[in-house]
């Protein structure tokens, strides 16, 4: 009935308690604590971004500008993210380095991933995640021991897709990271 007096007044449903949820109307609905608001207010203050051009690893293009950050170093109260864009087997002239040599790649994408990390101060210790790309994935996991010289004791979780090409034919591996560096590091 007071339903029907709602409709008359030309709405449709009666007007919603804001305190109560949505999904349970019996419940009230929870308000964020202070200290998000304040942190969402004040964003600026707790984040900090840097995009990072490490020498040998981004070559530049017109106007000294590249397409994308190789390297871009976040801090977040106290702890430095670091986020790693996929890395090829080039030296630092960009040339492709061991051309249809999976090891050798894998090799010099290591070598571009410490580079990488040192730039930002972090080491493949700190290395949380990589992701692997390679057009040959049966002969990427025989040369799985190239890739344990450089991650040496670090296991990082790790995801391998084998994809049909990458950015270039001769390419064979390409693997991005993500880095977490605690307060006393940062």
């Amino acid at each position: 009935m007071e339903k029907d007096k709602f409709l008359l007044d030309g709405l449709s449903q009666p007007p919603r308690d804001p305190r109560i949820s949505t999904r349970h109307p019996c419940r009230r609905a929870r308000r964020p604590a202070p200290h998000w608001i304040s942190a969402w207010r004040t964003n600026t203050e707790i984040f900090m971004r840097a995009n990072v051009f490490p020498d040998g690893l981004s070559k530049r293009i017109v106007g000294g500008r590249t397409l994308y950050s190789p390297v871009v170093s976040v801090d977040i109260g106290g702890y430095k993210l670091v986020f790693v864009s996929g890395l090829l087997a080039r030296n630092a002239d960009g040339d492709i380095v061991g051309a249809g040599d999976m090891a050798a790649q894998i090799h010099q994408v290591g070598a571009n991933l410490k580079s990488a990390l040192s730039s930002v101060g972090a080491t493949l210790d700190d290395l949380v995640r990589t992701a692997t790309y390679t057009t040959k994935i049966d002969e990427f996991f025989r040369h799985v021991d190239a890739r344990h010289e450089y991650l040496g004791t670090s296991l990082p979780t790790s995801t391998t897709v084998e994809v049909t090409r990458l950015s270039h034919p001769d390419f064979m591996v390409e693997i991005e990271a993500m880095a977490v560096l605690a307060p006393s590091a940062a």
